[in-house]
């Protein structure tokens, strides 16, 4: 019996010893605790990302702001912008102090060789650096990588903002509204036609290769049935955009800043700031005083210029102005803060600005808070017209050595029409700063 017992006893052990039962309960713990590793990893690396992109926005929001601010107010006025900025987004309660005005630089950067220089006078450009840093008791916390020893992680990003300007504003009819031409007119290479709602075009007009014609959405720009087949280079020049008008935005600024003679926006051949007032209801070349501002009072809310030559001068007034036939505008600023919708006119032949054949200087700039109605042969050479609201033209207006209409409302031009880019000679125009991510 005790023999039995024993043989018994050794093969439960043997048993035992072969039996496999159990075995993925301890492999399924190694697995279980792997995948919690694993997970612990997951989570973490996921809130860094989102920690880093959260700091990205912020200071690229603060650049964006620091940069549209310096357009008009001092470094340090830009500065306390930018940070405001961040901690609306950021608040230091919640994320401690991510950017001081020490972090932000502004400057200026070349784009062919992407050095940015430090220059606080500057307003080309704002280099950003936000930080989130053990040091600053302010790094982004682990959930479980603190249980192996690592606690948080810290984070640094950098943000470069840059001014540009649109070619378009530059040389080509830009307008908020309805952009409408009629046939038979040339764009020539670099001309640019751009409208925030749509572009209405009728037939026989030519778009040479490097012409822009863009609104929104280009699948409701207006044509007559033919119209693919009757307007060449069409096709070829069709993009989808658009802008904020912000030099419209900024007439008031700019007519007031011209009344004030600031040095921002007064041209070099004025290089006297004694305002010469005349009250003249028609203004000829002899009121006019060479290297002034002339301030115009009206008679009747109206005044027209005489001319025959209007140059190196710039005329302000609060009338609805008109220019007699013929008039040629030369290095002159015309700006008229009248609201109507024939706020500057002429009958016919008007001609702003040099044939030079895009030489520097000789350009002019027409302004008004209202809008332009011209008659037939608006001849425009390196010059520029900015509107509130409309401008319209008829047939046979000439803009083949550089012409800038920018328009609050719509521009309307007929027929006949040739319009071209210059590249040159369209320095005293006036501009708006747009603002981008360098790259």
């Amino acid at each position: 019996m005790k023999i039995a017992a024993r043989r018994r006893a050794m093969n439960r052990i043997r048993h035992g010893a072969d039996s496999e039962d159990g075995g993925l309960t301890i492999f399924g713990l190694y697995i279980f605790v792997s995948m919690l590793i694993l997970g612990g990893v997951a989570i973490d690396m996921a809130n860094l990302m989102a920690a880093r992109t959260q700091l990205q926005v912020a200071t690229d929001i603060a650049a964006h702001t620091a940069l549209y601010n310096r357009d008009t107010k001092t470094a340090d006025d830009s500065r306390a912008a930018a940070l405001t900025a961040v901690t609306n987004v950021m608040p230091v309660s919640q994320y401690g102090t991510v950017l001081t005005a020490a972090d932000i630089t502004f400057g200026t950067y070349d784009r062919q060789t992407q050095v940015f220089t430090a220059n606080n006078t500057s307003r080309s450009a704002v280099l950003i650096n936000t930080n989130r840093l053990a040091a600053n008791s302010n790094a982004v916390t682990n959930f479980l990588l603190q249980f192996v020893g690592i606690r948080s992680w810290d984070l640094r990003v950098q943000s470069l903002f840059t001014t540009y300007r649109p070619a378009c504003f530059r040389e080509g009819f830009v307008a908020n509204g309805i952009v409408d031409i009629q046939s038979n007119n040339g764009f020539t290479n670099g001309f640019c036609i751009h409208s925030n709602t749509y572009v209405s075009l009728n037939s026989n007009n030519t778009f040479e290769p490097g012409t822009i014609v863009s609104m929104p959405d280009t699948t409701q720009i207006d044509l007559p049935n033919s119209g693919w087949k009757t307007n060449i280079g069409l096709s070829a020049a069709l993009r989808e955009g658009a802008y904020r008008l912000r030099i419209v935005n900024s007439l008031p600024l700019i007519i007031a800043g011209l009344q004030a003679r600031d040095p921002r926006y007064l041209p070099s051949y004025i290089t006297n700031t004694t305002i010469n007032t005349i009250s003249a209801r028609n203004v000829t070349s002899a009121l006019l005083v060479q290297g002034r501002v002339n301030v115009v009072t009206c008679n009747n809310g109206k005044t027209t210029i005489n001319g025959p030559l209007v140059t190196n001068v710039v005329i302000l007034t609060s009338c609805e102005v008109t220019f007699s036939n013929g008039v040629v505008i030369d290095n002159a600023i015309v700006a008229t803060t009248h609201t109507g919708s024939k706020s500057m006119q002429s009958p016919q032949g008007l001609q702003v600005g040099r044939n030079d054949r895009c030489a520097e200087g000789g350009g002019a700039q027409l302004l008004t808070m209202g809008s332009m109605n011209f008659a037939a042969d608006l001849k425009i050479f390196g010059s520029q017209l900015i509107a509130a609201h409309d401008v319209s033209f008829a047939a046979n207006a000439n803009g083949i050595e550089g012409a800038s209409i920018i328009a609050g409302g719509r521009i309307d031009g007929t027929s006949n029409m040739n319009m071209g880019f210059c590249g040159s000679g369209m320095n005293s125009n006036f501009e708006a700063e747009y603002f981008r991510l360098a790259g």
